[in-house]
């Protein structure tokens, strides 16, 4: 399967973990989502393909962005999972599960207590094959990374999110709407047509 899968084989080739580089390169090319990001966090992260890409974009705005507007000298990228990421240079990487007690403490120690441009997540559910079940469990992961974004993003930050669509998907684009000036749905060409997972977008958080 992967060998016929022509976002794998790209990937492959120019470097990347993961087919999935493709999704998060589609949403930033629609959505600019780097723009002035040098405090990343992403979540979901292995094997990493969404960190090389964090990291290439934080290293060009370091260059990019010498003006009187906010601009840093440096970058700071986490990435989280409850499985292992090899590690990538200059990048922190950690296995915790997101809702261990212990990992604001993480957040908090890494950043400086400092607020973040970019919250990445891919993370996803252990599908178990039940659409319905899979889909109430993904909202409810995706639930718990809108609690991370209320105490971590900055004002005018931007969420990546992963979502599956089904029953409850309005009510978590309504409870982003909340927190963010423009709330986008997008599907990405890389996305397999038969899934039905979908990424919000959340910009300009209030």
């Amino acid at each position: 399967m992967h060998r016929k899968d022509p976002h794998y084989t790209q990937a492959k080739k120019n470097g990347y973990r993961a087919r999935s580089v493709y999704k998060l390169l589609d949403i930033q090319k629609k959505f600019n989502i780097f723009k002035r990001a040098f405090y990343i966090l992403d979540l979901g992260s292995a094997p990493g393909s969404w960190l090389q890409i964090s990291r290439k974009f934080a290293e060009e705005n370091i260059k990019k962005y010498q003006d009187q507007y906010y601009h840093r000298d440096h970058f700071k990228i986490m990435g989280v999972d409850i499985k292992n990421i090899s590690p990538i240079d200059d990048i922190k990487t950690l296995k915790i599960d997101i809702n261990h007690p212990e990992f604001q403490n993480e957040i908090d120690n890494f950043f400086q207590f400092k607020k973040l441009d970019l919250i990445l997540s891919d993370a996803s559910i252990n599908k178990s094959g039940n659409k319905f079940s899979d889909q109430i469990r993904q909202i409810r992961l995706c639930y718990r990374i809108i609690e991370i974004v209320k105490n971590n993003l900055k004002y005018k930050g931007v969420l990546v999110l992963k979502a599956f669509q089904g029953q409850d998907i309005d009510n978590l684009i309504n409870s982003m709407k909340n927190e963010f000036k423009f709330v986008k749905s997008y599907k990405p060409q890389a996305s397999k047509k038969q899934s039905n997972e979908i990424y919000l977008i959340g910009l300009m958080k209030k």
